[in-house]
Order: structure tokens, then C-alpha cells, then sequence
């Protein structure tokens, strides 16, 4: 007696009948899933957008081994994946996971872009914010200390910082530079202030609550500074866009 396929696969004709025959299983997915298919007739293109890869994989091994076309090999994988439900279930679930996952590429995409953009704005300067580098520099580590910055108005005047301190450690050194710009900036009394430096240390101790013991006397004295002037923000730069202090504190450091 001839098997009854279902619609979807009557195109395939006397190639479908050979995989009846020929592979394990075939015939009670023939028999058993009557309504397996989509409302119009599937498209390879639609199965291979909807599939996975596992699916597509035991596609290619069913089509070779039974010589019937992809698309029959893969609607047959498919509807057999889909059981109990019907293939044009499956295809329903599948478009609504492929919708969530473009959501969630998208919000990831925008979280990445709006971080960016904050990023690009905080090292964006106000322009009208007056801008200071320090540095400090020691020969050797603890030895001869040499502090150097600059200090610049939105106009582009500059004030240049450089003299020799006498002996101490790195941080000692950096934080006495740091010192030096701020008694400055007072003096100018910008309306704001954007300080820049590479000594992470510094940086860091100044802001936090609790500091660096070692490093109270000139913590305080820094935010004594701070506090007499209306806006500070401290930013750590690496090395090398610190070059005009670095080289005002070497230069200080050998005399």
C-alpha cells in the first residue's frame, strides 16, 4: 500500500518514497504529523534562517544519505524536533527567540553607545574650565625631589611650576605637586577647575575618606586647597599626555 504524504513534502515525490525506505523512522513522521506544515510551502532559505545548527548539520547527513533535497532533509528534522507540536509552531517559537535576541543585541548596542558617548564627554573639557597638570619626580626613589606643573586659562595664558623640594619618596614628591598647582589655582581663583595628573596614588588618596596614613600631612593640606575653590575635579592622565609636568619636575629634579 502506498504511504500518504503530508502536502508540504508531495513535491518531492518518488525521492520522498526513497526516504521512506531508506532511512529509520521516516515513515511514522510521515504518518503521525498530518498537519507538520506552515500555512504556505517553506522556502530553503526560511528552514536554514529558522533552523539551528545542529538541525542544519543532520540535514546534510539525511540528504546525502538518503538523496532527497536539503529542503525536504531539513523540514524532516525540523518536524521532528517540533514534536508534539506542529512545525509551524516551531517556527512561530523560533521567530519569537530570534526577536528577543535582536531586542537584547539592540539594548546591549545602545548601553555600549550611551557609554561611550559619556566617555567622550567626560574627556571633553568645559571651556570654559581652567585646566593644570602636576608631577612630581625623584632621583633616586627616595632622593632628590622635583616638582613641576602648569597651570592654563581658558584665554591659554599658562603659569608654569618648577622647583626642587628637597629629598622624599614618589608619592611624597607627586603630592607636594599636586600641593603647588592647587596654592596657584587660589591665587587665580578660577570659577572651575579641571587638575590632571599620572600618579595614580595621589589621584586616588586625595578623594577616598580614608586615605594613606603615611600620606595624611599632605592629604590634608591638599583639600585644605580644594576646599577654597569652587570647582575641582582631579583626573589621572597616563604618563604620556603628562609630558609639559613631567618635564618642568625632571628638570627641577637635577638642579
Amino acid at each position: 500500500m502506498e504511504t500518504a504524504f503530508p502536502s508540504c513534502f508531495r513535491k518531492v515525490g518518488v525521492l520522498y518514497k526513497k526516504t521512506v525506505l531508506c532511512a529509520s523512522g521516516i515513515v511514522g513522521l510521515a504518518e503521525n504529523n498530518q498537519n507538520c506544515c506552515f500555512n504556505h510551502e517553506p522556502r530553503l532559505t526560511e528552514l536554514l534562517t529558522l533552523s539551528y545548527k545542529k538541525e542544519r548539520a543532520a540535514a546534510k547527513r539525511l540528504a546525502r544519505q538518503a538523496g532527497i533535497p536539503l529542503e525536504a532533509a531539513l523540514q524532516q528534522v525540523m518536524t521532528q524536533n517540533a514534536a508534539p507540536q506542529s512545525l509551524e509552531q516551531l517556527a512561530v517559537h523560533r521567530e519569537a527567540e530570534r526577536a528577543r535576541e535582536a531586542q537584547r543585541i539592540g539594548n546591549q548596542q545602545q548601553r555600549k553607545a550611551a557609554l561611550h558617548a559619556k566617555r567622550l564627554l567626560a574627556k571633553t573639557p568645559d571651556p570654559s574650565a581652567w585646566l593644570a597638570w602636576f608631577d612630581g619626580s625623584v632621583h633616586p626613589n627616595p632622593g632628590r625631589m622635583g616638582i613641576g606643573g602648569v597651570l592654563k586659562s581658558p584665554s591659554g595664558a599658562t603659569t608654569e611650576i618648577s622647583f626642587h623640594a628637597g629629598h622624599g619618596d614618589s608619592s611624597e614628591a607627586e603630592y607636594r605637586a599636586l600641593i603647588a598647582i592647587l596654592h596657584a589655582a587660589v591665587e587665580a581663583n578660577p570659577p572651575k577647575l579641571l587638575i590632571h595628573g599620572d600618579s595614580r596614588v595621589v589621584i586616588d588618596d586625595v578623594q577616598v575618606e580614608c586615605g594613606a596614613p603615611v600620606l595624611t600631612l599632605w592629604r590634608e593640606q591638599a583639600r585644605a586647597l580644594i576646599a577654597q575653590l569652587s570647582d575641582v575635579t582631579l583626573r589621572w592622565i597616563p604618563r604620556a599626555k603628562n609630558a609639559a609636568a613631567d618635564a618642568l619636575s625632571q628638570q627641577a629634579a637635577k638642579l
